[in-house]
């Protein structure tokens, strides 16, 4: 385990205090880009993981946005934008600290928020083409065997494709165009996260008491930083050290319910067509165990908040970004 990690312990961050407009009515563009970022001294280490309970007396926070976008550009994702707090944004103010050479606490203190610190909108504007519209489905059947019989497990809609390519929850960019209708030719807002972070990884960390996955390069400073599904209880991931021997872009999944696990009455073995709503998401990162790999997720939002069948689950975005950083041979160490 590396020295910050063990230093900050169970990843916990602060509780983050924020100054920014009421929430009584839908969230705006100049709410996020204008929204200040205030630390606070509270502790919130016993937070639980769990996604916050979204009702309509609850609207996300525009600064808790702009934090999340700016910890993306980074590199120490918080996975999916939707301006809630929680413990993906915690252990991502965690490594941006150790990026930074800063004292790991997962605290945002006043020197986090300064060199958090960009002059460029978090949100901004962004036309709808007519490409986006291409190479949707009308639905994505639960049962395997249905997903089996179709040409692609693509997006359902303009607004997930959109918002999975902004790193955003398809609810807030909802909120945040709550008068759009999402056509080709159409203004709308998104998050601006940056470009993909690149370089060449070598190693790679899968802790799984943290459940987040970190990459370092050659001299051994932290790359990047991603929020995990790393196995469960049921079926645990892989232990000791593993290797990559390679990456696959919109793979097809093969499911074999005597390998890995059984979905309804499905008994035989099938192949379920690529697409980002496949089970394994837009790619797969193979390891050396057998069965086992990196891979991205039909549902983003459920990153490190349920179980994987013993593989590790990132978002897509997140899990393409480090695709590309990564060659056969890398080392991957699963840590308890």
């Amino acid at each position: 385990m590396s020295n910050w990690m063990r230093r900050n312990g169970v990843a916990s961050a602060s509780l983050l205090l924020f100054l920014s407009q009421a929430q009584a009515q839908a969230i705006k563009p100049d709410d996020i880009n204008n929204a200040v970022i205030v630390p606070a001294a509270a502790d919130r280490s016993t937070m639980p993981a769990e996604a916050p309970d979204r009702d309509a007396a609850r609207h996300p926070d525009p600064a808790i946005v702009r934090l999340q976008v700016l910890l993306d550009r980074a590199g120490a994702s918080p996975g999916v934008i939707d301006g809630f707090d929680g413990e993906n944004v915690g252990k991502a103010i965690s490594a941006f600290e150790a990026m930074q050479d800063l004292p790991v606490d997962g605290r945002l203190d006043q020197g986090v928020a300064d060199r958090l610190s960009d002059q460029r909108p978090a949100i901004e504007p962004y036309v709808i083409s007519k490409g986006d519209v291409e190479d949707l489905v009308s639905s994505i059947p639960k049962d395997f065997a249905e997903q089996a019989k179709m040409g692609q497990l693509g997006y359902t809609s303009i607004t997930e494709k959109l918002a999975e390519r902004f790193h955003m929850d398809a609810d807030l960019l909802s909120e945040l165009n709550s008068q759009a209708r999402f056509e080709p030719g159409e203004t709308i807002f998104v998050a601006n996260p940056g470009s993909p972070k690149q370089g060449l990884v070598k190693r790679i960390e899968a802790h799984k008491r943290t459940r987040q996955l970190l990459a370092f390069a050659d001299d051994d400073t932290l790359v990047a930083a991603y929020p995990a599904t790393i196995g469960s209880e049921e079926t645990p991931s892989p232990s000791g050290t593993q290797k990559v021997k390679g990456a696959a872009r919109m793979p097809p999944y093969t499911y074999n319910p005597k390998i890995n696990f059984r979905q309804g009455g499905n008994k035989k073995i099938m192949t379920l067509p690529g697409g980002p709503n496949n089970p394994v998401g837009t790619v797969w990162i193979d390891l050396t165990k057998p069965t086992y790999g990196i891979h991205g997720t039909p549902e983003p939002s459920l990153i490190d908040k349920s179980g994987s069948h013993g593989c590790v689950r990132l978002t897509n975005w997140d899990a393409e970004e480090l695709a590309g950083m990564v060659k056969p041979g890398v080392v991957v160490k699963f840590l308890d």
